[in-house]
């Protein structure tokens, strides 16, 4: 299954994404670069490395055997009731994403976790290749909070793949640097996550980064009311405060980050940034 879906299907479809995006953020470009690009895309790939193998050859395989080992529990939400395959399918998909909203969140508050999850964040520019940024150590740790959640709800090992495909999919599209028209941002914005609203989870303003929790859909940060949409592009400064150096960022330092004593956030807040609700230009 693993094969066919995800291999077969999900990885040309992730690439040819990546392709396109990286092209479009090229000649769109929404936030100005600090850094040197190409010196980034090498960093923020030898540093993912050790995460892409884990991904594809632990984390996707112990989802899917407890996914599989779950149709024989009988256990979670999906096996309360008997809807239409299809109806399932979508209740399990959102659910899912609910689960990785609050992961999110939990990487953030969990000082634990923050220590690795600190990687992706001290990235000084924003684009496509921080969609991969990620230490290897918060791949480890997700095994355990997503593989409770797809049991909880009971999800099957087919959506669980589906789910994987879609959810790499968004990382990379809100993670690019694309400048899209602004009414067709505004309109995307209003069910799935854009560049601009992930841009701001990505600032140096403490408040900013503590929003904007959300993977696919957009409406868990508007539920739960930590969306926060009016601060412009150019306003942003991108990255952790207190790793503000790009000469201390190289691979070996990033790698071994989450093993070292975590600085303390050192920033003020941005004044009058009004309506959070209205996503600015």
């Amino acid at each position: 299954m693993i094969n066919t879906i995800f291999d077969s299907y999900g990885a040309p479809i992730l690439i040819g994404l990546f392709i396109i995006l990286f092209i479009v953020e090229t000649k769109f470009q929404l936030r100005k670069r600090v850094q040197k690009r190409w010196k980034r895309v090498l960093i923020n790939f030898i540093v993912s490395i050790p995460a892409f193998v884990l991904l594809r050859l632990l984390f996707i395989p112990a989802m899917i055997w407890l996914a599989v080992k779950n149709q024989q529990w009988h256990f979670g939400l999906n096996y309360l009731y008997d809807l239409q395959i299809w109806i399932e399918a979508i209740i399990v998909f959102v659910l899912l994403d609910y689960s990785n909203y609050i992961w999110h969140i939990l990487l953030h508050k969990l000082p634990f976790m923050w220590r690795f999850h600190l990687v992706h964040h001290t990235d000084l520019d924003l684009d496509i290749t921080t969609a991969f940024r990620f230490h290897f150590g918060e791949m480890i740790g997700s095994i355990l909070f997503r593989g409770a959640a797809l049991i909880l709800i009971g999800a099957s090992p087919a959506i669980v793949l589906i789910y994987e495909i879609a959810f790499e999919a968004a990382t990379q599209f809100h993670h690019s640097n694309t400048k899209l028209p602004f009414r067709l941002e505004k309109a995307l914005n209003t069910l799935i996550v854009t560049p601009r609203m992930h841009g701001i989870h990505h600032s140096m303003v403490k408040k900013e980064t503590d929003s904007n929790y959300s993977i696919i859909f957009s409406f868990w940060d508007r539920i739960h009311k930590t969306v926060r949409l009016n601060i412009h592009q150019q306003e942003i400064v991108t990255g952790v405060p207190a790793y503000a150096d790009e000469k201390e960022l190289t691979i070996g330092n990033l790698l071994k980050l989450p093993f070292k004593a975590v600085r303390k956030w050192k920033e003020g807040d941005r004044p009058n940034d009004g309506n959070y609700n209205r996503l600015r230009n």
